[in-house]
C-alpha cells in the first residue's frame, strides 16, 4: 500500500493535483473504502476485517461481503470484489439454521415436541427408528448416518419430503438414537416431513407463510442440490440441511430475529423459550464421530446451529452455522453482535481468515454502555 502511494504522489505532483493526493490518503487513514469496496452504515471498518477480505479476493474469491450489526442497527456493510445487495447464493448449511427456526414455530404452536417418538406422526418408523425425537434429528444426534453417505442429497427433487422420510426409514441405523453427533445425516428430511404432516402444508409454504414474509425475506428460496434442473416451485423434497439460496440481506434479517430473542419490529416469530433451546448445546459427552470438512473439534452442536462456546447451564455465547460453500453466519450473546460473511468458495479455504476478521470485529466494537440506575 505504502509503494502504492508514493506511486500515486509522484504522478499527482507532476500533475499539479497534490490536494487529491492528500484527500486520497485522509480516506486511508480513517480507513475510508478503497477501489473496488462499498462501504456502509455508521461505525468504522476495523483495519484487520478489511485486511481479511481483501486477502480473500486477491486468493480468488470473486467477492466477500462483511456484515455487522447490534440491536437491530446496521454498524457496517463491507463489499470487496464483485458481489453487491442482489447478489444470492446457495448458503449450504447455514439453511440448517432456518430448518430449525421453522420447526420450532411448529413447537410453539404445540403441534410438535422435542422429544416425543417421531412414530406419532411418521408411522413408517417403527422399532428403534420411531423412538427418535425431533431435538435428536436436530442435534445430528438421530443415528442415522453422515454426510459421508449422501443419502439425502441423492434424492430425487422431486418426491415428497414424506416420500424422502421414508426411504431413510428404509435404511438401518447407525447408531443407537441420541448417543453419537454425526454430521450431515438425513435427519432434518425427516424433521420436515414432521412439520408437513401435523401442518398439512408444504415446506416452502411453511417457510414463506412463518418466517420469509414477516422478515420481508423476498431474495430466499429453498432448492434440493443438486437441483438436477428442477426449479424450487417443483421441489418437493428441498435439502433441508443445506438447500436455502439468499442474498446476505435476507440472510441478516433471519439472524436478526434470532439476535432479538424472536421478535422483529414488535412482532414474535419465536417464543424465547425456542430461542433458547435451539442455543442449548446438545451434544457434551457424546462422541463427535463426524465432523464436516473445516470443523473445529471442541466445539458442540445446539439444534440447527454450533455451540462454538457455552455457559455451566449448556448455555451457547456464541453460535454460528458455517456452510461449505463459505457463507459463515454468526451470533455473539456476549457483546450483543451478530454479523455474517457471505461468499462463494469452500469453507475449509476462506475459514482462517474469517475467523480472523470476526475476532476483530468483537475486540474492535465498543461494548453496550451500561444502563443508567
Amino acid at each position: 500500500m505504502k509503494r502504492g502511494l508514493l506511486g500515486l504522489l509522484l504522478v499527482l505532483t507532476l500533475s499539479g493535483c497534490v490536494r487529491a493526493l492528500h484527500h486520497l490518503a485522509q480516506q486511508h487513514k480513517q480507513g475510508k473504502s478503497a477501489p473496488g469496496e462499498v462501504v456502509n452504515g455508521d461505525t468504522p471498518v476495523p483495519q484487520e476485517v478489511r485486511t481479511q477480505l481483501e486477502a480473500l479476493v486477491k486468493g480468488g474469491v470473486p467477492g466477500v461481503t462483511a456484515i455487522v450489526m447490534r440491536d437491530g442497527r446496521l454498524l457496517y456493510r463491507l463489499d470487496v470484489g464483485r458481489i453487491d445487495a442482489d447478489t444470492r447464493y446457495p448458503v449450504a448449511s447455514a439453511s440448517k439454521w432456518m430448518t430449525a427456526a421453522l420447526l420450532m414455530t411448529v413447537v410453539d404452536e404445540g403441534k410438535l415436541s422435542l422429544d416425543e417418538p417421531v412414530s406419532k406422526h411418521l408411522p413408517m418408523f417403527q422399532g428403534t427408528p420411531g423412538e427418535i425425537t425431533l431435538r435428536q434429528l436436530l442435534a445430528q444426534t438421530s443415528g442415522e448416518g453422515s454426510l459421508k453417505d449422501l443419502v439425502d442429497i441423492r434424492q430425487d427433487p422431486r418426491i415428497t419430503l414424506a416420500a424422502s422420510a421414508a426411504e431413510i426409514a428404509a435404511r438401518p441405523l447407525q447408531d443407537p438414537p441420541g448417543q453419537v453427533f454425526k454430521y450431515g445425516g438425513p435427519g432434518f428430511q425427516v424433521a420436515g416431513a414432521l412439520a408437513e404432516a401435523v401442518t398439512g402444508q408444504r415446506w416452502s409454504e411453511l417457510f414463506a407463510q412463518r418466517i420469509a414474509q414477516p422478515l420481508g425475506m423476498t431474495h430466499t428460496v429453498w432448492k434440493h442440490l443438486p437441483d438436477r434442473g428442477v426449479p424450487p416451485e417443483q421441489t418437493l423434497n428441498p435439502l433441508l440441511q443445506g438447500g436455502v439460496v439468499t442474498s446476505a440481506g435476507d440472510y441478516m434479517k433471519f439472524l436478526g430475529m434470532l439476535a432479538r430473542g424472536g421478535t422483529v419490529d414488535g412482532r414474535r416469530i419465536l417464543s424465547t423459550q425456542a430461542v433458547e433451546a435451539m442455543e442449548t448445546a446438545q451434544t457434551l459427552g457424546k462422541p463427535m464421530a463426524y465432523l464436516p470438512p473445516g470443523g473445529v473439534p471442541g466445539t458442540a452442536y445446539a439444534l440447527g446451529n454450533w455451540c462454538e462456546t457455552w455457559n455451566a447451564d449448556r448455555r451457547c455465547t456464541m453460535v454460528s452455522s458455517p456452510g461449505a460453500f463459505g457463507t459463515f453466519p454468526w451470533i455473539d450473546r456476549g457483546s450483543g453482535l451478530y454479523g455474517i460473511f457471505f461468499l462463494r468458495d469452500r469453507f475449509p479455504n476462506v475459514s482462517a481468515q474469517l475467523l480472523k476478521a470476526r475476532a476483530a470485529i468483537i475486540a474492535a466494537t465498543p461494548p453496550v454502555p451500561a444502563s443508567a440506575p
